[in-house]
């Protein structure tokens, strides 16, 4: 009876968990609510208790993940990451193949060593100022940046989230820690083969669809897609659109003009302006600020913030959007900036027209957007939307003179961890403290480099990983399990399990996918006699190489609206790169550790 009412639990346990996966794929909450209602549903059901939860909190890789996340953050606050890219562009004009294998290469470098996020986010704009300068198209970088990227982060123990987690959880299983440079063999030969595969590759399948005359100046006049509405006394009502003197000057183009519930886009300039009528347009940022000021036009969705126009501390500022911060980014509707006195002047995506009208546009990853609103309205946005680096770019300057503290606090956990002198959490919190007292970033924005919904994904997924276990629900998965890889050789076994952790993680996130599967190959390699840390390791490679859609991890996101790129660009390039990393991630191991 007993037996039957263990294995009744565990159906249920994993019931919920296919319902948390179900609701990652939906995405109609962002991933943290979703794994949260997972851990409330096993509560709710028993199968969990308080206790459990205690314990997962002792588990030091939520901690270590965010102390990293600091880390990175100071190398991108005192210009790092942004210096090295400069010199990698100043070698451009005279050998461009030569500056863009540098900087492919410094970005698998680098994401060894920092969250590959902000890597990223730093090295768009360079990788397209780069491509413009030498006449490519930037569609055939931003792809292989992100891959990179990816790449980088296999290389060591703290390259990426999934393999702190990994280890995090093995550690608890019984397994010996991993130290941070044990992977660091297996990912530099995955990442030497694939990126030597893509260089050669790329050029065969990612599209060229933007020409260099298009993109020159992208810098200097960025265009912000806007509409404004024409007021009711204004004097040129009554008169053709085109005539409207300020929409004449230059880097201002009419799109559009909607009257009553009809947007005429053939011809606007023709069109006969009344009291009301909505203009949409794409222009420069100054002629958006100064269109902003003219008593004739406001910014339509403005009039309810004439107290916020008339403020002393209006500010006007840009922002990104960011990936993945609070699940599916919606229309600029959809973010009601207003409940925080703040409204969207503008959105700038690189060489398109993100939408029909500007209430309409959908946000992507990388989109640039002009605000307007008080200081706190602003900093209140930038805390529960996808909207980051709230700020106006000129005018904050990096701190270079503390560059080399930072990368010194950085050298020193990397290498003081690597000969085991103290825990790798230890170190980080040692090195965040040297970074906040010598003043390498603010407090404020140290704490706003965490990521707080991926910690609350992972610790959320550690509570349904310690319920699938205390239900018996991970005996029951390698039960059914075992017999299908009994047969099957060493090697074999090993692609079965990359490919069970790459499939699952290009539609449901990583970090999930990472926690689920650790305990089920420590499992497994118990009944397959095999050795448990080459599973493992395994599993981290696996749930890591997110190749194949831009959804499967977030700097895949970033340079999916950055290029403009179709859902079918990372699929042409991708899936061969999946299928090369997995062999030659998994001859590696199998050489390495089970031959």
């Amino acid at each position: 009876m007993a037996a039957y009412v263990d294995q009744h639990q565990a159906v249920i346990a994993l019931a919920v968990l296919a319902a948390v996966f179900l609701g990652f794929l939906t995405e109609r909450f962002p991933p943290s609510a979703v794994a949260t209602a997972g851990v409330g549903a096993f509560l709710a059901l028993g199968l969990i208790d308080t206790a459990d939860i205690g314990a997962v909190l002792s588990n030091p890789a939520p901690i270590t993940i965010a102390a990293m996340f600091v880390l990175s953050g100071a190398l991108v606050r005192t210009g790092v990451l942004e210096a090295a890219a400069q010199q990698v562009m100043q070698r451009a004009q005279s050998a461009p193949l030569v500056a863009f294998s540098l900087l492919i290469v410094g970005t698998v470098a680098a994401s060894a060593f920092v969250n590959n996020t902000p890597v990223v986010m730093v090295l768009i704009p360079i990788v397209i100022r780069l491509a413009i300068s030498v006449g490519w198209a930037p569609t055939r970088v931003l792809i292989p940046l992100s891959y990179a990227a990816i790449l980088g982060g296999t290389c060591t123990l703290i390259g990426t989230s999934t393999n702190l987690i990994v280890a995090g959880v093995s550690e608890q299983q019984g397994l010996a820690p991993f130290t941070i440079f044990e992977i660091t063999p297996i990912g530099l030969v995955t990442a030497t083969v694939c990126t030597l595969f893509m260089f050669g590759f790329s050029r065969f399948v990612l599209p060229n669809r933007m020409a260099a005359s298009d993109l020159m100046g992208v810098d200097a006049d960025v265009e912000f897609f806007s509409e404004l509405t024409v007021s009711a006394d204004a004097p040129f009502i009554g008169r053709p659109l085109g005539e409207v003197a300020v929409l004449k000057r230059p880097g201002t183009r009419i799109l559009a003009i909607r009257q009553a519930k009809t947007f005429h886009r053939a011809r606007p300039e023709e069109r006969i302006v009344r009291g009301g009528d909505r203009i949409v347009i794409m222009t420069t940022m100054a002629e958006l600020l100064s269109l902003r000021m003219e008593d004739d036009f406001e910014i339509t969705g403005t009039s309810t913030l004439k107290a916020v126009k008339s403020a002393r501390h209006r500010k006007t500022v840009e922002a990104v959007v960011a990936p993945g911060r609070g699940g599916p980014i919606g229309t600029v509707k959809d973010l009601r900036l207003r409940r925080f006195g703040v409204q969207i002047l503008g959105v700038h995506r690189h060489l398109h027209v993100p939408g029909p009208d500007l209430g309409a546009v959908r946000l992507r990853a990388a989109d640039r957007v002009l605000l307007e609103g008080s200081a706190e309205g602003l900093a209140a946005a930038a805390e529960e939307t996808n909207l980051i680096n709230i700020s106006t770019p000129r005018s904050r300057s990096y701190r270079r003179r503390k560059a080399p503290i930072a990368i010194g606090v950085l050298a020193g956990v990397v290498l003081l961890a690597a000969f085991n002198v103290m825990p790798l959490l230890a170190l980080a919190i040692l090195g965040i403290a040297v970074i906040l007292i010598l003043r390498c970033v603010d407090a404020e924005e140290a704490w706003h480099a965490i990521d707080g919904g991926i910690l609350i994904l992972i610790f959320a997924m550690l509570v349904i990983g310690a319920g699938l276990q205390k239900t018996g629900a991970v005996d029951l998965v390698v039960d059914q399990l075992a017999p299908s890889l009994a047969g099957l050789s060493p090697f074999l076994t090993l692609i079965a399990i990359y490919l069970l952790a790459n499939v699952l993680t290009e539609f449901v996130t990583n970090n999930a996918v990472a926690v689920i599967l650790t305990p089920v190959v420590l499992s497994l390699a118990d009944t397959l006699a095999l050795d448990p840390r080459a599973l493992v390791i395994t599993v981290m490679f696996g749930a890591s190489a997110s190749f194949a859609t831009p959804i499967g991890y977030q700097t895949n996101t970033m340079v999916y609206g950055a290029g403009d790129y179709r859902f079918v660009d990372f699929l042409k390039l991708g899936l061969p790169m999946a299928v090369i990393a997995g062999l030659v991630t998994c001859t590696t191991i199998w050489m390495m550790l089970l031959k």
